[in-house]
């Protein structure tokens, strides 16, 4: 498969999973009013785990040889997905979805910049000046100091390191290894975690609305999961992480109308700055494969 046609399928994986990303997170945050954040992603987990076993086998990929760097990277990439589910939903939580969205929408920048740092992936200077700027509009965003800033800004933030270790996780990932084992292995890493917080934790019943809630939300994590490491696999970093921002349209409308939340100007303004240098960023990698 030539370049283009890996990036072009890169991009789609990139935009399924952030419609399943997104959808997972509308229907945590209605959960969240009546089940406690760890008994959510346990049984969330647990349900995601089951449907990609049983994916996995009929694939005859539940069980996948891979050697010890393999294992490392996959195992470094299930504890940063754990540390970032933890912090997000901690913050989903606590703040509305269009603004928790539109601080991740930092993660390309963050994602080409530690491409750049750590993969080698060839960075001109336009591209970092494009990245400060968008840092810039993230803290238009967050508004340190502001009467709206809280700490749960900051377990955004946080929450968009770990997911930028993720995804160079993935982008390390040999191309031998199938995306499922990986997504699955992840599942029941972050399942196994749930387990853990949620025995330290009251345990709240269920009901009918909520385990359906979760019963969905297991379906369209494993969408967001699956998509998204085929996307860092198959595209490259840079020409794949726009595609991201795509998810910005799907929060905005779910927050207006499922939660009545409606983004400051401020806040638009800041999604203007991350977004067009993130757009910018994109342009400059084409340029620059055009030399």
């Amino acid at each position: 498969m030539n370049n283009t046609s890996d990036n072009l399928r890169g991009a789609v994986f990139m935009m399924l999973a952030m419609a399943g990303y997104v959808v997972n997170d509308t229907l945590m945050k209605l959960v969240a009013v009546d089940v406690p954040l760890a008994q959510s992603v346990f049984i969330r987990g647990l349900l995601a785990s089951v449907l990609l076993a049983g994916f996995a086998a009929y694939k005859h990929q539940l069980f996948v040889a891979v050697n010890k760097r393999e294992f490392g990277i996959i195992l470094l990439r299930a504890l940063s997905e754990i540390a970032a589910t933890y912090c997000y939903l901690t913050a989903l939580i606590n703040m509305p979805l269009a603004n928790i969205t539109a601080i991740l929408q930092s993660l390309p920048l963050a994602v080409t910049f530690a491409g750049a740092m750590f993969l080698g992936h060839r960075v001109g200077w336009r591209r970092y000046v494009a990245i400060a700027i968008g840092f810039g509009g993230v803290l238009i965003i967050v508004r340190p100091g502001g009467e709206d800033f809280n700490s749960y800004a900051l377990w955004a933030m946080t929450a968009v390191g770990f997911i930028t270790l993720r995804d160079l996780m993935a982008a390390m990932l040999d191309r031998r290894t199938p995306s499922i084992f990986v997504a699955l292995f992840t599942a029941v890493g972050v399942t196994l975690a749930g387990g853990i917080m949620a025995s330290f934790e009251p345990w709240a019943p269920i009901s009918g609305g909520s385990f359906a809630y979760l019963s969905f939300a297991a379906f369209f994590i494993l969408i967001g999961y699956v998509a998204s490491i085929s996307a860092m696999r198959f595209g490259e970093i840079a020409f794949v992480s726009p595609f991201r921002y795509t998810v910005l349209v799907w929060a905005l409308l779910i927050g207006i109308f499922v939660f009545d939340d409606y983004p400051d100007f401020w806040t638009l303004v800041g999604i203007a700055i991350v977004v067009g240098t993130g757009v910018f960023t994109f342009y400059r990698e084409q340029r620059a494969k055009a030399e």
